[in-house]
């Protein structure tokens, strides 16, 4: 028989087992991919320029899943922004190998080759990128730009795009391919 002394204990004891199968289940149940939780939380270490710590959990989604294509994604752009760019390149391509249709993996790829001076193969991607998702060429909406406190809005790609393609057809000694204070402004894409 349960004395009455011990109920409170073994109510707080049954809640926390609860408590305990709801985090088990929200951190491992809920994702519809494996590596989909370390993803998310890369996702958030890259976006706060914590790029080590960004990268260790992308690494993990792809211990987990080693064809999950947003981890991919996410390394590629953390190395990226550390300008690593073979590597960078090399995670890239392979999103895009495993999803020739991953729209963003074109578009961020399109940065980094115009990041690297090579412009038509930037200028590929982009166009890729948009054929497979015309909505990219929207850009961030309001909302994005609020979150952020940024008050103008930022070239798209396919703002890029259309300059690439005016540019490249002029000789090469009238190009004008990099203005670095219109380039920083270019943001990255994600899935």
């Amino acid at each position: 028989m349960i004395k009455k002394e011990h109920i409170s204990g073994i109510v707080v004891l049954l809640l926390l087992v609860a408590i305990g199968i709801f985090v088990f289940y929200w951190r491992t149940g809920t994702e519809a991919v494996p590596g989909d939780y370390q993803v998310k939380t890369g996702n958030y270490r890259l976006e706060d320029g914590q790029y080590a710590e960004a990268m260790e959990e992308f690494n993990k989604a792809l211990e987990r899943n080693p064809k999950h294509t947003a981890a991919h994604l996410g390394l590629a752009i953390t190395y990226m922004q550390m300008k690593q760019n073979d590597r960078s390149l090399h995670h890239f391509t392979r999103a895009i190998e495993l999803d020739p249709n991953f729209a963003v993996a074109y578009a961020d790829r399109g940065v980094l080759h115009d990041r690297m001076g090579n412009y038509a193969l930037a200028l590929k991607d982009y166009q890729t990128a948009l054929a497979l998702n015309p909505k990219l060429a929207e850009g961030p909406g309001w909302l994005w730009r609020f979150m952020r406190n940024i008050h103008e809005k930022q070239p798209t790609i396919a703002d890029r795009a259309g300059y690439l393609d005016e540019e490249l057809k002029k000789p090469p000694k009238d190009r004008v391919l990099l203005v670095p204070e219109i380039d920083e402004k270019q943001r990255m894409y994600k899935k």
